[in-house]
């Protein structure tokens, strides 16, 4: 095979006086060193780097694609084509994924996954909301706190699962009054529902709200717009 460059000058002082003769040399020299087209057409993608959040995924023009849990916080380089979004880490690919226009939403690959999230991925935000509320509102308010609360709502299945198993070692009504109080300080894990009911706060009165200091609408001193017509 003639190197290119080499090809080239010679080429440069030949002189060809028909297509046969063009076509000869073409035949001897350069068809033996083409190669074979790809099978499938170029696909245009671009370029980006990204680093992966605490919730194993990355964001990618306001849609989250998740990579290997191990990960997180690593940087990571992000190939966009038009149909699918594939990310590597040092050259190797360690996710592909279908590319989505649905901005605030996840595509997750369950193999990413901590073995932990993949015991509850036969639940859902709305199975575990409904079994929240058949205990009471304030177990149901808790647990789509905790929820909404979650970078990527599976981190939080654990701890709504935990609370509402607590229905299993304590009366119903006991769990519904241990959330009031946890959602009444903003406290949003099964750490603190359990740690409330190991102590008997459930059935500690919740302290009364303060007094609202809002003004009366009405009031003798307040003249309203009639006085200045």
């Amino acid at each position: 095979m003639v190197p290119a460059p080499l090809l080239a000058d010679r080429l440069r002082h030949e002189t060809f006086f028909s297509l046969a003769a063009r076509r000869e040399l073409f035949e001897r020299l350069d068809q033996p060193a083409l190669r074979p087209l790809p099978t499938e057409p170029f696909v245009y993608g671009e370029w980006k780097t990204a680093r992966v959040n605490v919730d194993y995924h990355i964001e990618l023009h306001g849609h989250y694609y998740s990579v290997p849990y191990t990960l997180v916080h690593e940087a990571v380089d992000v190939r966009a084509s038009v149909s699918t979004v594939e990310i590597f880490h040092h050259g190797q690919r360690v996710g592909a994924h279908r590319r989505s226009d649905a901005r605030g939403r996840h595509t997750t690959d369950p193999a990413h996954m901590p073995k932990a999230h993949q015991r509850h991925l036969e639940w859902t935000s709305s199975r575990i909301s409904g079994w929240a509320q058949t205990i009471g509102p304030h177990t149901a308010a808790l647990v789509e706190a905790i929820l909404a609360d979650r970078p990527h709502p599976e981190q939080g299945y654990r701890s709504c699962l935990g609370i509402l198993r607590l229905a299993k070692r304590y009366d119903p009504a006991r769990l519904e009054a241990a959330c009031a109080r946890a959602g009444s300080v903003a406290a949003r894990s099964y750490r603190h529902v359990d740690a409330i009911l190991k102590h008997g706060l459930d059935q500690v009165p919740l302290p009364a709200a303060a007094p609202s200091l809002a003004l009366p609408r009405t009031h003798e001193h307040v003249r309203g717009p009639q006085y200045y017509l």
